[in-house]
């Protein structure tokens, strides 16, 4: 249940003095957002209760605070009544500063925003503004809304768990000596649930003594071993109670919110600490922050999401399968920061895209330097029949066996280990072929990441790709740069990856209407419907005076 959403009806007003003028951002953002369907905008609403402000009206005054520089809820809700564009907007409706902190921090406008970028996308294919039908890729870091010094580290975490574990089963093995624990595995007591029902056996056996206390006699030569005992497990009891417990269930939240990554902010779990370019001291300081990957054409933002991760080679494969627009393009082009084994084997087999993302060394291999170097394993000489490596020294390097390695992330890769021949030729290449400790020299050979650097090598060679990966830094990168220096949004003003989202979505999506306004001009397609609202507009607004004459 929604309030009446109707523009462009015609009222008879005492007062129209104020106008806007036409070449203003405000109609590209009313027109955009009313170009998409009622039924995406409004979605799911209550039955029940005041009616809500309609979801369009509530996207056109958020976009257009985020054009003004506005974050803050309280000064959004400020414009209202005092600034006309946004009165414009809002058709002089006022509301108060948790409304639109609500409707920006909830998750129909988390699908709301998504599902305008898909909208966007479809305006820019059928006005043509899609360059080369190709997506640029590129990530940035953006600092969270969190206190830098909130840092829980995942090491730090690690130890100190492992060093209560200790401590606890020290305390078992001490207990069950003294017979107070009889029914509990030792592996119990390695979580907050085990020490709580070891506290609790603690506690039965206290009970069990204060009655077998109260049965003795006031005086005891050398005093009563029982109180002894009980004193003994009274402090036993509150040192799991009071610190093994609470810290067990402090480090077990801990490790749930970690989700693979090294740290987190307790500010903000979702934030992740990491170095960001912006270093003023330049002491190489960790901040939380989130890392924002956009892909565009032509400047224009086509999709956007967040990951934790402060790299971005594991935010490639991830970031395409979650693009819906995707099929809409054929060449994806990302920096040599995205240039790895398990990106292009991902690309190549479960994409079917044109690939122009070259690898960490692509440009250094280029250099004639490089390639009249000896020392590289690319110059030396290889014989495919006996399979044996020749280098600058005349050192022979046989097939030795295969070798397999997995890294952190479960990705395997498979290498072929070359060694140098115990004897060679003469005495003085047997001594080369022996490092400083008196081993035989060997060499790692990766098949795989060979050929896909010769696959990078033949797409990035062509006059095409050059041109369209020349574009790469005047398409994506731009965009950042108004994003942290002309909009002045290095720091995000949510908290939570879901509403970090919606924060960075409105930026951006603000960013990219600003700029088909400016570019398109009175020949875009928004610009046709804004005239035939206002000839609409203008020909009830004469009917409705020569009736009231």
């Amino acid at each position: 249940m929604y309030q009446n959403y109707t523009t462009g009806q015609t009222a008879l007003v005492l007062n129209l003095d104020f106008t806007i003028p036409q070449n203003h951002l405000v109609h590209a953002i009313s027109q955009f957002v009313d170009s998409i369907p009622l039924a995406v905008l409004e979605g799911e609403s209550s039955a029940t209760g005041r009616p809500a402000y309609h979801p369009a009206r509530m996207l056109k005054i958020l976009l257009f605070a985020y054009s003004r520089k506005v974050f803050s809820g309280r000064k959004i809700a400020q414009m209202l009544t005092e600034n006309l564009p946004m009165m414009y907007l809002a058709d002089q409706q006022t509301m108060s500063y948790h409304t639109i902190n609500n409707f920006r921090a909830s998750k129909h406008a988390n699908q709301l925003i998504k599902k305008c970028f898909l909208y966007f996308n479809h305006l820019l294919q059928e006005e043509g503004l899609v360059y080369e039908h190709a997506l640029f890729i590129d990530g940035t870091k953006v600092e969270a809304d969190a206190n830098k010094y909130s840092f829980v580290w995942r090491k730090v975490v690690d130890r100190f768990q492992a060093k209560l574990q200790d401590e606890a089963l020290a305390l078992y093995q001490e207990l069950v000596e003294e017979e107070v624990v009889k029914a509990m595995a030792a592996e119990e007591v390695q979580s907050s649930q085990g020490l709580n029902q070891l506290a609790n056996e603690v506690a039965v056996e206290v009970e069990r003594l204060d009655q077998v206390i109260a049965n003795e006699l006031k005086a005891i030569p050398g005093g009563s071993k029982q109180k002894q005992k009980r004193r003994r497990l009274k402090k036993l009891f509150h040192r799991i109670r009071c610190d093994y417990q609470p810290r067990a269930q402090k480090y077990e939240e801990y490790q749930a919110l970690f989700k693979g990554r090294n740290s987190f902010s307790k500010t903000d779990h979702d934030a992740t600490f990491m170095r960001m370019k912006e270093d003023p001291m330049l002491n190489v300081q960790l901040k939380p922050g989130y890392n924002l990957q956009v892909a565009t054409s032509n400047q224009y933002v086509i999709d956007y999401a967040l990951y934790p991760n402060p790299t971005d080679t594991r935010t490639l494969v991830p970031f395409l399968k979650q693009l819906a627009v995707l099929g809409d393009f054929d060449t994806i082009v990302a920096d040599a920061g995205y240039g790895s084994e398990y990106n292009y084997a991902e690309l190549t087999d479960h994409f079917g895209k044109q690939l122009l993302i070259p690898y960490t060394t692509y440009e250094k291999e280029q250099k004639r330097k490089y390639r009249h170097d000896p020392t590289k394993l690319d110059n030396w000489y290889y014989d495919e029949t006996e399979d044996y490596y020749l280098d600058h020294q005349g050192v022979r390097f046989n097939f030795k066996h295969y070798s397999t390695r997995h890294d952190r992330y479960g990705f395997t890769r498979q290498f072929k280990v070359y060694e140098a021949d115990e004897f060679q030729l003469n005495a003085a290449k047997t001594a080369l072929a022996k490092t400083p400790s008196g081993r035989q020299r060997q060499l790692n050979y990766n098949p795989t990441w060979q050929y896909f650097k010769a696959q990078a090598q033949a797409a990035l060679q062509s006059k095409t790709s050059k041109r369209i990966y020349g574009q790469r830094k005047i398409d994506v990168e731009p965009v950042f740069g108004h994003l942290k220096h002309v909009f002045g949004m290095r720091r995000v003003h949510l908290r939570g990856q879901a509403k970090v989202e919606n924060d960075l979505g409105l930026m951006l999506m603000t960013m990219n209407l600003k700029k088909y306004w400016q570019r398109s001009g009175p020949n875009s397609q928004l610009w046709r419907v804004e005239r035939s609202k206002k000839q609409l507009k203008h020909f009830f607004q004469c009917f409705g005076c020569f009736f009231f004459a």
